[in-house]
């Protein structure tokens, strides 16, 4: 910063750092600070998709490794087709299609969101930025570009196992 001694024996900024300076912050009044940040933060969420959280609960579910056990006696919210469950966990989303079972990563191909998902119309979507997904983890709607990983999975009896 140059400093300009006036006539009466005071220093001062030079006009043209004031007017730069006066620029700079005229700029970032404008756009503010969001224009500034990324969509990459895993925490931002779309205010317009609040989080939902699945019915059920944690009961009758076991985390062992790369194997998922699920009681489905305990797990209520899968006993009909359309019931789904995030298994925080185990960064892993379960969905009752029909009889049959799937599932897949719970992490966003998008931005890496693991834990705000909501499922409605064989869709889901991670509302921190919509991406959506079908129920095999394909792509439906971006800005994820890449599917979501899937996962095997057996049933036996009402106990189903999900490996990794």
């Amino acid at each position: 910063m140059e400093l300009i001694k006036s006539k009466t024996g005071t220093l001062s900024q030079s006009r043209r750092d004031f007017i730069e300076r006066a620029g700079i912050t005229a700029v970032m009044s404008a756009f503010g600070i969001g224009f500034f940040t990324s969509c990459s933060d895993s925490e931002d969420q779309n205010p317009n998709n609040p989080t939902t959280t699945p019915p059920g609960s944690t009961n009758g579910i076991t985390v062992s490794g790369s194997t998922i056990t699920i009681n489905l006696t305990a797990q209520t919210g899968l006993a009909a087709a359309g019931g789904w469950l995030l298994v925080l966990s185990a960064q892993t989303l379960v969905v009752n299609v029909g009889g049959a079972y799937m599932a897949m990563t719970s992490v966003c191909t998008h931005s890496a969101c693991d834990r705000n998902w909501t499922f409605t119309n064989s869709r889901f979507t991670c509302t921190c930025h919509g991406s959506q997904f079908d129920t095999s983890g394909n792509v439906l709607q971006g800005p994820a570009t890449q599917p979501l990983q899937s996962y095997g999975t057996a049933l036996n009896g009402t106990t189903l196992t999900i490996t990794k």
